[in-house]
């Protein structure tokens, strides 16, 4: 038999050799007749024999992935294919077309289909704390092939033939995102259930999706989640997110304290924060969170939160705080009324602020470090005029992008041309139109030709690769220097910025000259 495909081309060549039966027949009569020949011998029948001749093909062998890369199913079976997908998302829902391999072109698909599928599944889990179980279908051999740990429980020498494993201490979502990797290699993480995520993806040994995860958390990392991160970051043990974490509290300390996450840490991560020398904040503000976080772990606890038991659970850690280091008005209007303290605590630090000879002190008596700023500046020079720059409530923009993670703190802007002057000044920051940080002040300048800080009231985090516009309304009578022989890229430390021009600019400030010499930041 020749074997040919549709365009007429040889593929292969089968012979068969083929036995009649009137053949079997005789030779069974012959066989009879030899009186030496067994019963057992002459009941056998000749072997039907086959060859298979290959024949050469130029053509290098090609995997279906190759052939079909990335092709959707025909019109005719759109709808077959979305029904199937749509019967992943729920449990033990079985395909019931009996050719439904035909749908997919590629192995990749084929797999995807059995995830979370009832068809063929030869091991199911119970995920989930008692009271919010869900049950879940599993394939041996796909999840073996995904993770060492199920390749140890299914296949290992001390594997358990059980049809149902129960998990307690994994969320369902976070399962089935795990399962979802292993069946379908795809990455499905959400805010709400990364954190679960992570922990299944290290408990199963699942690198590539735990590192997934790590990404998805640094990229959203802010002052909001950063401290629970860290705690979370330490457990897990990941070096690089906790870095990560360190650098947003450290920069953006006060909104880390302030925020509802701090109070959900444990008490190590709590002693690791009091302890921060580069912490950027008011010691007032230290105090005022730990007292919060004290609060809430009365109520994990189930204490009554008075003033004993919020010393109580806060025990050495309340002398982390550096309650000495405070401004007199903040200690005597904040800890020294809170309770927390003893009376004979209360006095030693008052007699610490006035008397000559201090008394020692349990409490950290030296002022945290903080963050050194850094300064950025784009002018190679600066010059002033008799007719500007002048400010009549019009905007001086400039966009700029960093390659790095930084904080902008503020600006550094110019001063009066004309002697001692006072400014007021409304700065801002935006991304793509939303403004991400605010604040109007008012600086006085001494007519020189240096540049004048001022701040926003919490350092704004800057993503890299991305444009952002810093702009400033400054009203003053006087006229100002202003910059000249601008830069389109400056290298400040380790980080690259890069300027171009605002359309949001009315005053005349642009790369080459204008306002806003300086951009201010934390890195």
């Amino acid at each position: 038999i020749l074997m040919v495909d549709e365009k007429g081309k040889n593929m292969k060549c089968l012979t068969f050799f083929l036995m009649l039966p009137e053949t079997v027949k005789n030779r069974s009569k012959k066989s009879s007749k030899k009186g030496n020949s067994s019963s057992s011998s002459s009941s056998k029948l000749p072997p039907v024999c086959y060859e298979i001749i290959t024949l050469k093909t130029k053509k290098k062998k090609k995997m279906a992935a190759d052939i079909f890369p990335r092709k959707k199913p025909a019109n005719t079976n759109t709808t077959a294919v979305q029904q199937y997908h749509q019967q992943n998302l729920n449990n033990n829902n079985t395909i019931p077309t009996p050719n439904w391999q035909g749908l997919y072109p590629t192995i990749r698909e084929r797999n995807a289909v059995m995830f979370n599928n009832d068809l063929m599944a030869d091991v199911h889990f119970v995920v989930g704390p008692p009271g919010g179980t869900q049950r879940l279908p599993g394939h041996k051999y796909v999840l073996a092939v995904g993770s060492s740990v199920f390749h140890a429980m299914f296949y290992g020498e001390l594997a358990e033939d059980k049809d149902e494993i129960r998990i307690p201490d994994v969320e369902p979502a976070a399962f089935l995102a795990m399962l979802k990797y292993i069946y379908c290699d795809e990455i499905d993480l959400a805010a709400d259930t990364v954190l679960a995520t992570l922990y299944a993806a290290k408990k199963y040994i699942v690198p590539h999706l735990a590192r997934a995860c790590v990404n998805f958390l640094e990229t959203s990392l802010s002052a909001k989640n950063a401290c629970v991160l860290l705690s979370q970051s330490c457990l897990f043990e990941e070096p690089d997110l906790t870095q990560r974490c360190w650098e947003v509290i450290d920069a953006q300390a006060e909104l880390a304290l302030k925020s509802e996450g701090f109070c959900d840490i444990d008490f190590q991560t709590l002693e690791s924060i009091l302890r921060r020398e580069t912490l950027n904040a008011k010691e007032i503000v230290v105090f005022e969170a730990a007292l919060n976080w004290a609060e809430v772990e009365c109520q994990r606890q189930e204490l009554t939160a008075t003033i004993e038991n919020k010393r109580k659970v806060l025990g050495k850690a309340l002398y982390l705080i550096r309650i000495p280091t405070m401004a007199l008005d903040d200690f005597a209007n904040g800890a020294a009324q809170s309770g927390i303290l003893t009376l004979n605590e209360t006095n030693d630090i008052f007699l610490w602020y006035t008397a000559a000879k201090k008394p020692e002190l349990q409490f950290v008596s030296k002022p945290r470090k903080g963050l050194v700023p850094q300064r950025c500046h784009r002018f190679q020079s600066c010059a002033y005029r008799s007719n500007q720059w002048r400010y009549r409530g019009r905007c001086d923009s400039i966009q700029f992008a960093v390659d790095k993670r930084v904080f902008i703190a503020g600006f550094g802007l110019y001063g009066s041309s004309c002697g001692s002057a006072e400014y007021s000044a409304k700065i801002e920051l935006k991304r793509q139109g939303v403004i991400l940080g605010q604040n109007l002040s008012k600086y006085f300048s001494d007519g020189s030709s240096n540049t004048f800080p001022v701040w926003f009231e919490y350092p704004v985090q800057i993503e890299p690769d991305t444009f952002y516009t810093a702009s400033v309304i400054l009203d003053g009578n006087e006229l100002s220097y202003f910059g000249q022989e601008g830069m389109t890229e400056v290298q400040c430390g380790k980080v690259t910025v890069q300027f171009q021009c605002s359309s949001d600019s009315t005053n005349g400030t642009g790369v080459q000259g204008g306002q806003i010499p300086e951009l201010i930041f934390y890195a």
